[in-house]
């Protein structure tokens, strides 16, 4: 088992930065990709950034240029780096992490609200 903890979420202005914070613990030498996932009432959950243990990182479209994502597999944390926040990044952050064998971690969502 894994378990999750994020922090960092909060209320932010338009055009304003936020880092968010997510430390695993449990089994986490079979961690092998870590990521910062978000969601709306209505939507699927998607990806916002990730990274894997040989460095690879995936920065989705709609964030590209405004996230920066930091994962460091020794201390099991992952972090978030959002600027030039825009309302659309409203929304539940979530830390996901994957083990080898496929079984995936949630957090437990950290609110994000861009005001306008």
């Amino acid at each position: 088992q894994v378990q999750l903890v994020e922090s960092g979420g909060g209320l932010v202005q338009f055009g304003g930065s936020l880092r968010l914070s997510c430390t695993a613990s449990g089994r986490v030498f079979q961690i092998y990709d870590m990521g910062w996932y978000r969601q709306v009432p209505g939507n699927e959950r998607e990806l916002v950034a990730r990274v894997g243990i040989g460095g690879g990182t995936t920065i989705a479209d709609s964030v590209k240029g405004r996230a920066t994502i930091s994962g460091d597999f020794a201390k099991s944390t992952v972090d978030l780096q959002m600027n030039s926040l825009k309302p659309e990044d409203t929304a539940v952050y979530y830390c996901g992490v994957v083990q080898y064998g496929g079984t995936q971690y949630w957090g437990q969502g950290t609110q994000v609200t861009v005001s306008s």
